[in-house]
């Protein structure tokens, strides 16, 4: 067989074949836009059959979720009718979220919560704190308000839990707030909120329209108003000591729970109660008195270092009034300034929740330093007010400090008359006492008619003491250096608490401690030199010593944490008291005259008064008790 094989001719056609095989392949590749036209097409491709794919999940998915919220609403509603009954209503409608309404005045912005249907924010628009914070009476939850009810289906239900459905309109100027907590379209027990234009009082109303079926009128429906107290002021010790439940009952009776500790008290007819926060108040007023009230006080601070934020816990509880198995229960809110103008305006005795003192102390103030201070602060300075003020209530009872001093000088004068008497009759007490009183009435200076004087002085120092604390006008009025006349004045800081006195140090109580050091020392020595000398030093003159120390040492501590006010009218009112007593020893009362007038008083037949021959009397009967004894 003859043996094939591969020639030079063949292998030349196999490259040209090939040459031309790649030519071709070369010549009919696509172009750069041919390629990304292709690369869209099957990117379009796969996103088609995605889509297509997810189409089909997103059916099988719905239809699962449908059948199952279909279900799940039906058992919350299954579950919202076996817990509320009727009032399951008000918990399918759109307001029932936690969403809040706002509205304001010039004065107030308010928030009103959808659930409980409540004042859930109370802001005053005017003031702010002693750290510039806005003033709130009610924010993050440190208010409750509750009406407790049953239904005829013997439900249990609490208004604070349910769903109320806000609407706002205007009467006039006013806005109107409605809380309609519904168990129809026109049965709801409604919450009715009127706000007035530059007024901090709320016309406030709870009524119920168709619910005579619903509720068990049977049992009381019971209202639970809670307030926990901010601290507004520097020191909290000192805001708390002016922090008190106050109320107005039976009439015009007023009366307070403890500002200290906790306290309670059932109360009839109450007209209104104020939930007082030392300058700002919350107070629930009554168009009729109501019947009768639960008051709680719950003292909050244990430790001002530590328990900074509130300062008391307040409660009340009562029954509303039904009628024809529908509540009618007609109130007012007053959230605002504890400003004797601002309440005396509203004519229903609101300014008495001011803590101006009982009795005399209380009136002296009302009628006599409220107007004189207000007439004063209209055209001066709040400090030089105070200033103007003092000097006014010294020289009003300049008088009276005149006729102690006086008393004080006659007895000065006829001590060593009574020194010869003690020494005479030294074997008997009840002859030394006979004979010092017969001098003492024949020369007119008796040790009671130089204490007369300073007991006529109480009250108004009293007052005083009342004032200044409760004077709102004085909240952060500055004066030298001083920042706030209603909270203390800060010279120092101190890196460290003292029990009772504080970690700063004030200048007016220091002032006021050294004016009153040299005050009591002038008139102790004063009535020292005029007492009888004694064997050694009584209990009562050793206490006069010690006094002249302690007092300022007490105001020292005491008023360190007070208003700088009181303690710049304290400071003014005992300098101005050494001058007096200065003018009136060197200028006035001349020793040499008052010596004369007094023999001159011995020569005349002196008339006992009835109660001088009464102690007379007594005395006499006293001593022959005591001879009839010695004898036996």
């Amino acid at each position: 067989m003859e043996e094939k094989k591969l020639d030079l001719n063949s292998i030349i056609g196999f490259i040209l074949i090939f040459g031309i095989l790649v030519y071709m392949m070369y010549m009919n590749q696509p172009t750069p836009e041919e390629l990304a036209e292709q690369e869209r097409a099957k990117q379009e491709q796969v996103e088609a059959e995605k889509k297509a794919n997810k189409q089909e999940e997103t059916l099988v998915t719905s239809a699962v979720d449908y059948s199952a919220a279909t279900i799940s609403d039906s058992l919350q509603l299954i579950a919202l009718n076996n817990k509320l009954g009727a009032f399951a209503y008000s918990s399918t409608l759109p307001s029932a979220t936690d969403k809040e309404t706002l509205v304001e005045n010039d004065l107030l912005a308010l928030k009103f919560s959808n659930k409980g249907g409540y004042l859930s924010e109370v802001r005053l628009k005017s003031f702010v704190d002693y750290d510039s914070i806005p003033i709130y009476l009610i924010k993050d939850g440190n208010a409750a308000f509750n009406i407790s009810f049953n239904t005829t289906d013997n439900r249990n239900l609490n208004t604070q839990d349910l769903f109320f459905e806000p609407t706002i309109s205007k009467n006039g100027e006013n806005t109107v707030v409605s809380m309609k907590l519904k168990v129809s379209p026109t049965q709801f027990l409604e919450y009715r909120y009127e706000l007035k234009p530059n007024d901090y009082m709320i016309d406030f109303s709870i009524n119920s329209q168709g619910l005579s079926t619903v509720l068990n009128s049977s049992q009381e429906i019971n209202l639970d108003w809670k307030l926990k107290t901010f601290r507004h002021d520097k020191s909290i010790s000192y805001e708390n000591r002016y922090t008190r439940l106050t109320y107005q009952y039976e009439g015009d009776k007023l009366d307070k729970l403890s500002p200290t500790s906790d306290d309670d008290e059932m109360i009839e007819d109450a007209s209104w109660i104020s939930y007082r926060q030392h300058f700002f108040s919350s107070i629930l007023v009554a168009d009729q008195p109501i019947k009768s009230v639960q008051l709680t006080s719950k003292n909050l601070v244990e430790d001002e270092e530590i328990d900074t934020v509130f300062t008391k816990q307040y409660a009340s509880k009562f029954a509303l009034n039904i009628h024809a198995g529908e509540i009618n229960q007609p109130l007012k809110y007053y959230f605002g300034p504890t400003d004797h103008k601002t309440l005396k305006q509203y004519d229903i005795g609101l300014e008495d929740s001011i803590p101006f003192g009982w009795g005399i102390f209380g009136w002296i103030n009302r009628y006599l330093f409220v107007p004189l201070f207000s007439m004063l602060s209209s055209f001066l300075p709040y400090g030089v007010a105070i200033v103007v003020m003092t000097i006014l209530i010294k020289l009003l009872l300049s008088f009276v400090q005149y006729k102690q001093f006086l008393s004080q000088a006659k007895l000065k004068i006829i001590k060593p008359e009574l020194d010869a008497i003690k020494e005479k009759y030294k074997d008997n007490k009840m002859k030394i006492q006979q004979e010092t009183m017969a001098l003492q009435t024949k020369v007119g200076a008796s040790p009671l008619s130089g204490c007369l004087p300073a007991l006529i002085q109480l009250p108004v120092f009293y007052a005083l003491f009342q004032f200044f604390p409760s004077a709102f006008d004085l909240r952060q009025k500055s004066f030298l250096w001083a920042d706030d006349l209603s909270s203390y004045d800060t010279v120092a800081e101190l890196p460290f608490h003292i029990p009772f006195y504080g970690d700063h140090v004030s200048l007016f109580p220091i002032l006021a401690s050294i004016a009153i050091f040299f005050y009591m020392k002038m008139t102790t020595g004063q009535q020292m030199a005029s007492q009888p000398t004694q064997e050694g030093m009584p209990d009562m003159q050793k206490m006069m010593k010690y006094m002249i120390y302690f007092s300022p040492i007490m105001m020292l501590f005491f008023f360190n944490n007070y208003a700088s006010g009181l303690s710049l009218y304290y400071f003014i009112s005992n300098v101005i008291s050494i001058g007096i007593m200065i003018v009136i020893k060197n200028f006035i009362l001349d020793e040499e005259k008052i010596h004369a007038k007094i023999q001159l008083n011995k020569k005349k037949p002196k008339k006992e008064s009835r109660f001088q021959r009464k102690m007379a009397e007594m005395m006499e009967q006293a001593e022959k008790q005591k001879q009839a004894q010695k004898r036996k």
